[in-house]
């Protein structure tokens, strides 16, 4: 699956799992171990896990092999690694207080 293709079913999963403020970030020229991050919210830690098991789960019926999983014990912060592809899905004060998108984005 190429980068795109990924990063729209990525962006499709989230969706369905009511993921809010999906927000994707290519960051080719910045960053060498992933093309692309997306991060989103979710409106609880429950949620948060939910969202990361269901995409992990979701994944499993591509070719695409999941390189790494973690924060699913707290829920506060996961982080599914798909290769090209860096899913983040926090709990809102997480997202405020790291504002990943100011660190990736734009200049």
């Amino acid at each position: 699956m190429h980068t795109e293709q990924l990063v729209d079913f990525v962006n499709n999963e989230l969706d369905n799992m009511k993921a809010r403020d999906i927000v994707t970030i290519d960051v080719r020229d910045k960053a060498s171990f992933t093309d692309v991050m997306v991060i989103c919210s979710g409106n609880s830690t429950r949620h948060v896990k939910s969202i990361v098991d269901n995409l992990h789960t979701q994944i499993k019926h591509t070719d695409v092999t999941p390189l790494g999983l973690e924060g699913t014990d707290i829920g506060e912060w996961a982080l599914l690694d798909l290769g090209d592809v860096i899913v983040h899905v926090m709990i809102d004060e997480t997202r405020d207080l790291y504002q990943l998108e100011k660190l990736w984005g734009e200049d």
